[in-house]
């Protein structure tokens, strides 16, 4: 059984952890070793990545994992941790905003206090309608729980490119406000880490704004310059991870060497970390 007032005093954190100018800053994990090395390494708050959970239970990403299975693996990573944790959700499992409560239903009682609920649909995206009506299908759901769950809307207007480029901030900040006014505490515009572009973002819309970073991103003090809230690394954790274990597997077959396994986790620190 959820303890209620548990989750409330993490949902709570989670709120004021989005500070502009003093980004929460999210190493997502996808899995128990991953959440709690990152707890290790000085977390104040989780996140979960569907590509990296997906890729771990063997699925591609994008909707094709399901509910149940999601659930549990978020159910997984929060029993396993003291941090507020907020999942992924995709779409929200499902085709219908009654769907979407369900979801958040099985994610609040699997301990996570926070959700990512995206605009893609296919090659395209919602209308903003149907994205409204989605949010606030989840906003009711964590209402009727009495918990203050932090609602992340997920545009993916730069991420699919859409319509024009002139045109696409003012579609970003548009689909922003009907959002927000939908119940969303939260806007992850990914696709977008030019400095001009996110600084009008912030400016533009009246809410926490994350970005999506990595390789070839601006740093978190440039982002958090900017006045950005939130700053998540999606799946790049698990995509370097695998990425490892191919380097690591191609030479001990090929060449007979080992040196793409050193700097790794010692054996030790590792097993202590699950005690």
């Amino acid at each position: 059984m959820t303890n209620t007032a548990a989750l409330i005093a993490k949902a709570r954190a989670l709120h004021a952890l989005h500070t502009p100018g003093q980004p929460l800053v999210l190493a997502n994990v996808w899995d128990i070793p991953s959440a709690r090395i990152v707890q290790e390494a000085g977390a104040r708050a989780l996140a979960t990545t569907s590509s990296g959970i997906s890729w771990e239970l063997g699925a591609a990403d994008g909707d094709h994992l399901g509910r149940d299975r999601a659930v549990e693996a978020v159910r997984s990573i929060a029993g396993a941790v003291e941090l507020p944790v907020t999942a992924d959700i995709e779409r929200g499992y499902g085709e219908l905003p009654k769907d979407v409560a369900v979801t958040v239903h099985a994610i609040l009682e699997a301990g996570a206090v926070g959700i990512n609920i995206e605009d893609s649909v296919g090659a395209g995206l919602l209308t903003d309608e149907e994205m409204a009506e989605r949010i606030a299908a989840a906003r009711a759901a964590a209402d009727e729980a009495g918990v203050p769950l932090f609602i992340n809307a997920r545009t993916d207007t730069y991420l699919r490119q859409v319509g024009e480029q002139e045109g696409r901030l003012a579609e970003t900040v548009r689909r922003a406000a009907v959002y927000r006014e939908a119940g969303a505490d939260g806007i992850f515009v990914p696709g977008v880490v030019a400095v001009g572009t996110v600084k009008e973002l912030v400016d533009a819309i009246d809410a926490p704004l994350n970005v999506l970073a990595g390789p070839g991103a601006p740093g978190v003090s440039e982002f958090a310059g900017l006045g950005v809230a939130r700053i998540s690394v999606g799946g790049r954790i698990a995509e370097a991870v695998h990425g490892l274990v191919r380097r690591a597997a191609k030479e001990v077959l090929t060449t007979g060497g080992y040196t793409q396994m050193a700097g790794a986790i010692e054996y030790g620190e590792l097993n202590e970390l699950f005690a």
